[in-house]
C-alpha cells in the first residue's frame, strides 16, 4: 500500500495503480486548489465569457485577423505563457493550476484549440528540447503571443504512424543549412503561425525536428480546410518546397525527433482531458437550464425521469473524469516537486514526470474525450429539435467535440499505448505485475470466503470492488501475455478490452478516493450527492469491466481455462445490488434545483 514514510510521500510509478492501493488523503482533488489558483482560473473564465463567447460566430467564420488579436489579448493576460518558466517570460504555474486553466479553456470552442496548439505542441518542443540560444530567441515571444506557433507532424501518408513521414531534409554542400521538402496536413494555426515545428527525415531515416520561421521562402499554404467542427481553428496543408533552414535550427538531436513528438504528446494528452472536462461541464449546464425552461404537458421536462437520468449520468461521468484528472495532476506534480528538490530544473522535471505517467495520460485522453462525446450528445437530445439548430450552443459543442477522439493520437492508439507501456514496464521489471498476477491464480483455485464484512466505511463495498477489478485486469492481462508473449501487441482487440477495464478501474478508484477525502473535511451528509455519483459510477463500472473481460478471455482461452477465467471474472466483478435509479434521481434533483452542474 502507498503510505507516508518518514514524512515523505511514497510515489506510485506510472501504471502501478494496478498493483498498489492509495489512501484518500494522498491524492490531489480539485477541492485542494488554493485561492490563488482559483483566482487565476476565474481570470481565464472572465476572459472567455467576455471576449470569446459573444463572438463565437465571427470566430467560426475565421474573420481575418480576429484569432490573432484574441491570442494577443490572451498573451497580455499571461494565459499563453502561464506554464513557461519565469526566465522566459512565463509564470511557471504548477500542473494543478495548469489543469484548471485548461479546463476553463475547454469552454472556448475553436479558440481553445488555437491556444492548446500554440502553448502545447507549438511551444513545448522548444522549451524541452531547444538549445539555450533557441529558447532565448523564441520562448519569450511565444509567451506573450508576439509569435504564434504551429506543429507540423502529420502527412497525407503518415498519421498515427508518424515515423513513416516522407518530408526530407537534405544538408547543403557547405554543411551550414538543410533544404526541407515535403507536405504536411491538418496543421492547426498554420494560417497565421510565425513559427513551425517541423519533422523531416535526414538521410532518409533520421527522423528529426526543426524550427522553421513561417516567413521563410518557399513555404506555401493550402486553403483552409472545410471541417465538420472547430471551424474557427485555422487548419491548412503546409508545403515545404525547398525551404532553406540554418543548421542551428535543428531541434534536439538528429534522428531523435521521435523523442520530441512522443514526449510532448504525453503532456498534450493529459491537457486534452483537462480541456474536454470544461466542455462536458458546460454541456451539463446547458442541458439542465434548458430542461428547466422547456415546458411539455404543462410541466418542465426536467421533471421527467428519462431526462433526469440523462442529467445525472452527464454529471456522474464528468465528476468521475474530473476526479481521475486531478488525481493524475497531483501525481505529476508530486514527482516534479521531488525531482526539483533533487536539483532538476522544473521544466525538465515536468517532462520526465509526464513520461513516467504516460500510461495514465493515455488513459485519461480516452476517458475525457469519450465523456465529452457522451455529454454533448445527450445535451442535444435534451434540447430535442432545437438542439439540431445552430441557434443554440449545443450544436456547435456537438460538432466540435468529435475531433477529440482523433487528435493527440486516436483513442484506439491511446488504448493500445496505455496497456502496451504497462506490460513493457512489467517485462523490464519496472513494475511488479507478475507477483500479484500469480497470487490471483492461486486465489482462483481457492474457496471464496463467505464471511461477513466488518468494514463499516461508507465506501467499504466500493473499495472491495475496486480492489477486485484490479484482480480481474491482472488475470486477463496475465493470461493474454502468457498466451501471446511478445506478440501480444498484435492482439489489438484484446489490448483495447484490457485498456477499457483499466480506464474504468482507475476512474472508479479516483472518484471513491476523492469523495472519501471530501467526507473527511465536510462530513457524510454534506457529500450525499457526491456519494451517490461515486457509488453509481462504481456499480456501472463493475458491470462493464466484466463485459470487456469476457470479450478478451473468450478470444484466447478455451476449455477449462476459459471456464476458470469466466468464473474468476464473475467473482471479481460481483457487487451488491445498488439502486442507481434512486441515486441518479437525487443527483438530477440537485442539478435541477441549482439550474446547472453544482458539484
Amino acid at each position: 500500500m502507498s503510505t507516508v514514510l518518514n514524512e515523505e510521500k511514497v510515489l506510485l510509478k506510472g501504471g502501478e495503480f494496478l498493483v498498489k492501493e492509495t489512501a484518500s488523503q494522498e491524492i490531489f482533488i480539485k477541492e485542494d486548489l488554493n485561492e490563488e489558483q482559483l483566482m487565476f482560473g476565474s481570470m481565464a473564465d472572465e476572459f472567455i465569457q467576455t471576449k470569446i463567447h459573444p463572438i463565437l460566430d465571427r470566430i467560426d467564420k475565421q474573420e481575418e485577423g480576429l484569432m490573432e488579436s484574441l491570442l494577443n489579448e490572451a498573451g497580455e493576460l499571461g494565459l499563453l505563457g502561464a506554464t513557461l518558466p519565469e526566465e522566459y517570460g512565463g509564470m511557471g504555474i504548477k500542473i494543478t493550476s495548469e489543469t484548471l486553466l485548461s479546463e476553463r479553456m475547454g469552454t472556448s470552442f475553436s479558440f481553445g484549440v488555437a491556444v492548446a496548439a500554440h502553448t502545447g505542441i507549438g511551444t513545448l518542443p522548444i522549451l524541452y528540447f531547444g538549445t539555450d540560444a533557441q529558447k532565448e530567441q523564441y520562448l519569450s515571444k511565444l509567451a506573450t503571443g508576439q509569435s504564434k506557433a504551429a506543429y507540423c507532424l502529420t502527412e497525407p501518408g503518415s498519421g498515427s504512424d508518424a515515423l513513416s513521414a516522407k518530408t526530407k531534409a537534405t544538408l547543403t554542400e557547405d554543411g551550414e543549412h538543410y533544404i526541407i521538402e515535403g507536405q504536411k496536413m491538418w496543421i492547426t494555426n498554420s494560417g497565421f503561425a510565425d513559427v513551425f515545428i517541423v519533422f523531416a527525415q535526414i538521410d532518409g531515416d533520421k527522423f528529426t525536428g526543426f524550427i522553421v520561421p513561417a516567413d521563410a521562402p518557399n513555404i506555401n499554404l493550402g486553403a483552409e480546410e472545410d471541417k465538420m467542427g472547430i471551424k474557427g481553428s485555422s487548419t491548412r496543408q503546409v508545403f515545404f518546397e525547398g525551404v532553406k533552414v540554418p543548421k542551428a535550427n535543428i531541434l534536439g538531436e538528429i534522428g531523435k525527433g521521435h523523442k520530441i513528438a512522443f514526449n510532448v504528446l504525453n503532456i498534450g494528452r493529459y491537457k486534452l482531458c483537462a480541456m474536454v472536462m470544461g466542455g462536458a461541464k458546460a454541456a451539463a449546464d446547458f442541458a439542465t437550464k434548458y430542461a428547466n425552461e422547456r415546458i411539455q404537458f404543462k410541466v418542465p421536462i426536467s421533471s421527467f425521469g428519462a431526462i433526469k437520468h440523462k442529467l445525472a449520468q452527464m454529471s456522474t461521468l464528468y465528476y468521475a473524469t474530473e476526479s481521475a484528472t486531478y488525481r493524475v495532476a497531483g501525481m505529476i506534480q508530486d514527482l516534479v516537486d521531488k525531482l526539483a528538490a533533487e536539483g532538476m530544473p522544473r521544466h525538465e522535471a515536468k517532462l520526465q514526470a509526464a513520461e513516467e505517467y504516460a500510461p495514465e495520460c493515455a488513459l485519461l485522453k480516452v476517458l475525457g474525450s469519450e465523456t465529452l462525446d457522451y455529454c454533448v450528445d445527450e445535451a442535444v437530445q435534451v434540447y430535442g429539435g432545437t438542439g439540431f439548430s445552430e441557434e443554440y450552443p449545443v450544436a456547435r459543442a456537438y460538432r466540435d467535440s468529435r475531433i477529440n477522439r482523433i487528435f493527440e493520437g486516436t483513442n484506439e492508439i491511446n488504448r493500445l499505448l496505455s496497456v502496451g507501456m504497462i506490460l513493457k514496464r512489467a517485462m523490464k521489471g519496472q513494475i511488479d505485475i507478475m507477483g500479484p498476477a500469480m497470487k490471483i491464480s492461486g486465489e482462483l483455485m481457492s474457496v471464496p470466503s463467505f464471511g461477513g464484512n466488518d468494514d463499516d466505511r461508507v465506501f467499504a463495498e466500493q473499495h472491495k470492488a475496486v480492489a477486485n477489478s484490479k484482480k480481474a485486469i491482472l488475470m486477463v492481462a496475465g493470461g493474454a501475455a502468457q498466451k501471446f508473449m511478445n506478440k501480444i501487441d498484435q492482439q489489438q482487440e484484446i489490448m483495447m478490452a484490457i485498456s477499457d477495464m483499466a480506464i474504468l478501474s482507475f476512474t472508479a478508484e479516483s472518484v471513491v478516493l476523492r469523495v472519501e477525502k471530501l467526507m473527511s473535511r465536510k462530513g457524510e451528509e454534506a457529500c450525499a450527492r457526491e456519494i451517490d455519483m461515486a457509488k453509481t459510477y462504481v456499480s456501472d463500472a463493475m458491470e462493464m469491466i466484466n463485459l470487456h473481460g469476457k470479450h478478451a478471455v473468450a478470444a484466447f482461452a478455451e476449455g477449462d481455462e476459459l471456464r476458470m477465467m469466466t468464473l474468476g471474472l464473475k467473482r471479481f466483478t460481483k457487487t451488491q445490488v445498488f439502486n442507481s435509479i434512486g441515486a441518479r434521481r437525487r443527483v438530477a434533483d440537485a442539478m435541477i434545483a441549482a439550474n446547472g452542474y453544482c458539484f
